[in-house]
């Protein structure tokens, strides 16, 4: 196919810095119910095979009938800022100099404003206000979730960062031209990297992208109104 077709395969994360948003969603959405179908091959219950329908949304145990659809774990993504700054981190397993808002799982009975303030003290030690709603988006990586995206704030004095090197291998505070800096960055990850850039940030597709730029916009804003 390959031969055929003069192109290549390549993993999804990889491609994720080539594709437009409208090609990026038919992908994510294949790959997530294509990973669902292969972990539902049989009923929780009973133990028979569940069989798929038609269009592949759901699949059902002849047993029983019970019914299995489709699902997505709730993440929240924050990015905090202390008025002037804002906290980014970065994994072990991301790109060397790629930093990104802190996300984790929501846990069950957990509502979204609760999920936030855990995650940011269980992986920052930091105590958070005033959140506010950004945007979410489904994102396929390790499994399918919904990555809902909230700005918030740190108290004035209370912005001393203490990591959870158990979730993350390092976190720090960002000036604004910093980060401004990062996003009008050219070039692929690839580039950026062989330029040692001291800074990059999740590609355009991601939400964290674009929380990063609100809060950009939005200080650039106040800077200019000041």
């Amino acid at each position: 196919m390959e031969a055929e077709l003069g192109g290549s395969f390549v993993k999804l994360r990889q491609a994720l810095l080539q594709l437009n948003s409208v090609d990026s969603s038919l992908l994510f959405t294949a790959q997530a119910l294509l990973r669902w179908h292969d972990g539902h091959q049989f009923c929780s219950k009973s133990g028979q095979p569940t069989q798929k329908n038609m269009a592949g949304s759901k699949r059902v145990c002849p047993s029983n009938n019970i019914i299995y659809y489709p699902q997505m774990a709730p993440v929240v993504i924050t990015l905090v800022s202390d008025g002037a700054r804002c906290l980014l981190a970065r994994q072990s397993s991301f790109p060397r100099g790629l930093y990104s808002a802190l996300a984790g799982f929501c846990d069950i009975g957990e509502r979204v404003e609760e999920a936030v303030h855990r995650e940011v003290a269980e992986e920052v030690g930091l105590e958070v206000e005033n959140i506010q709603y950004s945007a979410s988006q489904h994102w396929p990586f390790p499994n399918s979730s919904l990555m809902i995206a909230c700005h918030a704030t740190v108290k004035p004095g209370h912005t001393e960062i203490q990591v959870n090197l158990k979730e993350l291998e390092a976190a720090a505070w960002f000036s604004l031209d910093e980060v401004a800096t990062a996003l009008r960055r050219k070039g692929s990850f690839a580039q950026q990297q062989r330029e040692a850039s001291p800074l990059m940030l999740p590609p355009k597709l991601a939400v964290a992208h674009h929380m990063i730029k609100e809060w950009v916009e939005k200080q650039s804003r106040s800077s200019l109104a000041a």
